[in-house]
């Protein structure tokens, strides 16, 4: 099946025009008053390469441009913004900026809120946050609190991940974790794995909750379904529970522990998958190098943060019909490290 042709944005009408993408988005909105200086052979310019291409302003857009300023706000509570290609908030800004352009918005970083406790704090002393007409929240854990007063003041928002009630439902755009962990356990099942270990971060952030349901609603044909912490000791030890207790498949929620998982066993002269495999529940959260490929999935971070973008500004025009709460499907990924496991060998 052919791959449908890329849609044109206002930045391909500025470069083809020769002008600043400020300049389209007047000539698009009919701007001519007088504070609004557009030489008329640059309007014409713009109005000639939008007809040559076919060029069609999104609809979302122009209602955006009638009424709000068209700026969206993102904010972190990491303490800093990614600078790495490889870093995992780095595809979530992509898609949020490829959706912001699509919609003729600006971005407004809000960088200037104060490190607490090694996390940033939307409500400060002097916070921006009404600068913009809306914004998208990114955290692995993001303060009960404060969307607790996002609801109460009514100021438009949406959570990228899913998010619990915070003195309302909370509009977001997750990764359905459950379902894509429950599909692995049941991979593991079908290959003859019976002794399962779940090693967690230890914290309860929604995404670690809702892997965690999705692995023991999946592993309930299990003759052994168990739960260690990764904060309880280093690599090694892990490998002695895990031997110890003769699990076969360990699904691990952080990747960086799932590469040391692997390392150790190395170092025994373990195999994995043969002796032991491992499955991981998501993306790097920092880089981490290896030529393992593990099984395990993707999260949809670039989709996730372009539909951010759209629960947003349906939620600053009013167009968005009834609360939105959006879970996207992972990706599996096949992987080398999921096996079968030899009944002859005892672990236990």
């Amino acid at each position: 099946m052919s791959t449908p042709p890329r849609r044109v944005t206002q930045r391909d009408i500025a470069r083809m025009a020769g002008v600043s993408q400020a300049t389209v988005s007047l000539v698009l909105n009919n701007r001519t008053d007088a504070e609004v200086r557009i030489a008329p052979e640059t309007r014409d310019r713009v109005l000639r390469v939008i007809a040559e291409t076919g060029y069609a302003a999104d609809p979302v857009a122009r209602r955006l441009a009638s009424r709000f300023n068209r700026i969206i706000g993102v904010f972190t509570y990491e303490p800093a913004f990614p600078s790495g290609s490889r870093d995992f908030f780095h595809p979530f800004l992509l898609g949020i900026e490829e959706y912001a352009e699509r919609f003729g918005c600006d971005l407004l970083l809000l960088t200037s809120a104060p490190v607490v406790d090694g996390r940033r704090r939307i409500f400060h002393q002097d916070n921006r946050l009404r600068l913009a007409d809306g914004c998208i929240l990114l955290g692995r854990e993001i303060d009960g609190a404060e969307l607790h007063r996002l609801n109460r003041d009514g100021y438009p928002y949406v959570a990228v991940g899913r998010r619990d009630d915070a003195g309302g439902p909370v509009p977001y755009v997750g990764a359905d974790y459950a379902s894509a962990v429950a599909r692995l356990v049941e991979g593991a099942l079908r290959r003859g794995h019976r002794r399962l270990t779940y090693v967690s971060m230890g914290t309860t952030a929604e995404s670690s909750e809702d892997r965690l349901h999705g692995f023991r609603a999946a592993a309930t044909t299990a003759e052994s379904a168990g739960q260690m912490s990764a904060l309880a000791g280093d690599a090694d030890t892990t490998i002695d529970t895990l031997l110890a207790d003769g699990t076969t498949v360990v699904f691990v929620e952080d990747f960086a522990t799932a590469v040391a998982l692997e390392s150790a066993a190395r170092r025994r002269g373990l195999t994995v998958p043969g002796d032991l495999s491992i499955v991981t529940l998501g993306d790097p959260t920092v880089p981490v190098p290896t030529d393992i490929a593990f099984t395990g999935f993707r999260i949809p971070r670039e989709e996730m943060g372009r539909q951010s973008v759209e629960v947003l500004t349906g939620v600053i025009d009013g167009s968005a019909a009834g609360l939105q709460q959006r879970l996207l499907a992972c990706e599996l990924v096949e992987g080398i490290t999921l096996g079968t496991p030899d009944p002859a060998v005892d672990r236990r």
